[in-house]
């Protein structure tokens, strides 16, 4: 499937999953009028594939006023699967707060339907935040012993683990030190190493550092994805299907598209012998299908 893989609307902040043999990709939805250079995101979308090329879409699932405390900003966000239920973290404005907050959503089949797990934000006032920084962009960690870790920020990363019911938060927050972190957070695990990938300067490129440990010391290990075209953002997710390891991102590929009106690809993620990753080659023609 060429790239972008979705070429009738505008998608953008990629997160996906694998379950039962099957790819569920959940997006942002840009909707700027062409002239305009604002985001306008009111919901998230879902699409489906066994095969990475041909897509099949599940209609808007989730948006910022299905959460009771939700107004607006349907930003970047993460899926997890965990015994068959599906948790969806979202980043979005709440109706008393100009400052962003993270809620938590839950479902019982990849599609759908999703609500609020909480009634209340999972990440709203429980840290200072740095002047610049704000409650931008999950992602979540299911470990390989069961515990679960959430990472967010603007400017600054923070991250805490999360309880076993994965919608309430367990002990500090803390701070991840990364250089020219500005949003974007992606966290995934390979054999004894994580990778820790997010918007590296701006405009965005995606860089990434490692680590033995969730807790660090991370060190960084350089660039993974380079500019995405006439877009300012990136933002990266990363899945491992039938034995080949595949990176999603944005850009602004698409007719009338730019760093409002953004679109999901997808190309293919190399690992080196000592586990650092070699860098995307980003490709109009995309990934091959998956047999």
């Amino acid at each position: 499937m060429p790239n972008p893989i979705i070429n009738n609307l505008f998608t953008a902040d990629p997160t996906a999953i694998v379950f039962e043999d099957t790819v569920y990709l959940y997006t942002g939805h840009d909707e700027a009028p062409n002239g305009t250079h604002q985001y306008v995101m009111n919901e998230w979308l879902c699409f489906s594939s066994r095969d990475m090329v041909k897509w099949t879409a599940h209609g808007p699932l989730l948006k910022p006023t299905d959460f009771s405390w939700g107004k607006s900003n349907a930003y970047a966000s993460k899926v997890i699967e965990r015994k068959g239920k599906f948790y969806w973290y979202v980043a979005v404005t709440p109706a008393d707060s100009t400052v962003k907050a993270i809620g938590v959503a839950v479902a019982d089949r990849a599609a759908g339907p999703f609500r609020d797990a909480r009634g209340s934000a999972l990440i709203s006032n429980q840290v200072e935040l740095v002047e610049g920084s704000d409650n931008f962009d999950p992602t979540v960690l299911l470990d390989d012993d069961g515990k679960a870790y959430i990472f967010w920020g603007k400017n600054v990363c923070y991250y805490a683990s999360l309880r076993q019911d994965l919608i309430d938060l367990d002990g500090e927050i803390r701070r991840v030190e990364l250089p020219e972190f500005l949003e974007g957070a992606h966290i995934h695990k390979r054999g004894d190493w994580y990778y820790l990938s997010y918007g590296y300067g701006f405009p965005e490129k995606v860089g990434y550092a490692m680590s033995k440990s969730i807790h660090g010391p991370w060190e960084f290990k350089g660039i993974l994805n380079e500019i995405a075209g006439n877009c300012e953002t990136n933002r990266a997710a990363i899945i491992d299907l039938k034995g080949r390891s595949y990176f999603f991102y944005h850009n602004g590929a698409l007719k009338g598209g730019g760093s409002h009106r953004r679109s999901v690809c997808i190309d293919y993620l190399h690992y080196n012998s000592d586990g650092t990753m070699k860098r995307v080659v980003m490709t109009s023609e995309g990934v091959a299908p998956v047999d």
